[in-house]
């Protein structure tokens, strides 16, 4: 196809290209329309296929140019992103066009269109980079959480003889708010609602206001919020508040010996068994950690001294992503998730905008890995898949079978190859970059905020 193009970059990863189509292949494309559509034509008067194209000109023009300009436009963007495949556009985002082209069969037919491309970006200073990895030693006494974790978690939780609120009770509360006028406001009123008393795990964060009150008791509680409370529609407000105590629980937990290591597990014939697996899987929880931490910490260092924009397209894509995955976690729809938020008094633009920040830089920490694993051609043997699948087995107290089978569908399969190719590059990376030590941090902090 004999054409001419010409691209221009764009803010945000965008390129605008101009195509000029001549105008030899304009009338070779006119006609052809023209002629299916002598073919195919039905009018009352004419047998099929035999109604004279002037006819058809009169009668349909507007529509043969159209069909002429989507089949010429169609036709040469697919010519000139195949040649040219930096070029090809985003999935996120169909092009657009400002304006529709002139038509003129005795002309060289000229679009443009705008469109979304791949970032482009060559990820070459490493100068500085210092990465910190937190020192962590696990104690007896992060043992000791572990093992209260796992009596927690098998405990059974049984009515409390003495029902009176006490921190780490289990209970069951009616509440509302009230209003400045005196009445109970409707929105706010939850029956039922289950917490464990110091967790802060209830919206008006009333745990200490609770302790001492008895079953069947009401109080009105007024709280008054610190200006930076955390949540922004309690910050600098005072609450008044109406609770009953429906129940008080407490959590009856086993006691710590071998019958509860076999009840947990029955690969644990004593506590002492238990104890030595559990401190296993801390280590190895603990080492996986501080690898994540080190990456962002490269990661990070490497998105702010390789500067390059991401483009709207997908940046939308990955908040509407993260917009869906936040109604499956509800078990609601988008369109119901965005009515309860806005019945809390939020909105979704604004959640999506204090999304945004962090959406660009995952997505560039990505972007950075996907390319360098690229421009290194990295990539891994049968081998090393075999050898991720002993460790993967080691780690999880699994046979290697076991894994296999986890890994056996395609999708998996390809998750733990681009896993292991991500490892192979950090692996060199760290030898390009300053690995210092960190502050000592315990092995709860390690994980406060993961």
């Amino acid at each position: 196809m004999k054409l001419k193009k010409e691209f221009k970059s764009l803010e945000k990863s965008a390129v605008e290209l101009t195509v000029t189509i001549a105008k030899e292949e304009v009338a070779d494309a006119y006609n052809a329309t023209l002629k299916n559509y002598v073919k195919n034509a039905q009018i009352p008067g004419f047998r099929k296929g035999h109604v004279p194209a002037n006819v058809l000109e009169r009668k349909y023009g507007d529509a043969i140019k159209a069909d002429t300009i989507s089949e010429l436009i169609d036709k040469s963007f697919e010519e000139v992103i195949k040649e040219d495949e930096k070029n090809r556009p985003l999935p996120y985002a169909q092009p657009a066009m400002d304006k529709a082209p002139d038509f003129d069969i005795t002309k060289d037919l000229v679009y443009t269109i705008k469109y979304d491309v791949f970032p482009s970006v060559e990820v070459k200073n490493f100068s500085g980079i210092t990465v910190k990895e937190p020192q962590v030693t696990i104690t007896d006494d992060d043992l000791a959480d572990e093992l209260k974790t796992m009596q927690e978690r098998n405990a059974m939780v049984i009515d409390k003889k003495d029902p009176v609120v006490a921190k780490d009770d289990i209970v069951t509360i009616n509440y509302v708010e009230i209003g400045e006028d005196g009445n109970e406001i409707a929105d706010s009123k939850r029956d039922d609602f289950i917490f464990t008393v110091g967790s802060g795990e209830n919206i008006y964060k009333i745990d200490d206001e609770i302790i001492g009150m008895k079953k069947d008791e009401t109080k009105e509680i007024t709280k008054k919020y610190k200006k930076d409370d955390e949540n922004p529609d309690l910050a600098g407000l005072t609450k008044k508040i109406k609770v009953t105590v429906k129940a008080v629980k407490i959590r009856d937990l086993p006691a710590l010996d071998d019958d509860f290591a076999q009840d947990c597990n029955e690969k644990y014939k004593t506590l002492a068994d238990m104890k030595e697996d559990l401190k296993k899987n801390m280590e190895t929880a603990k080492n996986r950690r501080l690898r994540e931490i080190k990456n962002n910490s490269l990661l990070e260092q490497l998105v702010e001294k390789n500067k390059f924009d991401i483009p709207a397209s997908m940046l939308q894509a990955e908040l509407d992503g993260r917009w869906r995955m936040m109604a499956q976690q509800f078990q609601t729809s988008p369109e119901q998730l965005e009515k309860m938020i806005t019945a809390s008094g939020q909105t979704k633009e604004t959640m999506l905008e204090q999304w945004t920040g962090d959406s660009e830089k995952m997505l560039k920490s990505r972007i950075i890995v996907d390319n360098l694993i690229r421009e290194r051609n990295i990539s891994v043997t049968p081998e090393e898949i075999e050898a991720r699948y002993a460790e993967i087995a080691a780690d999880g107290g699994m046979t290697v079978e076991e894994v296999k089978k986890h890994y056996a569908d395609a999708r998996s399969k390809e998750y733990l190859i681009d896993d292991t190719k991500e490892n192979k590059l950090y692996d060199e990376l760290y030898k390009e970059v300053k690995v210092s030590k960190g502050d000592k941090m315990s092995f709860k902090d390690l994980f406060a905020n993961a």
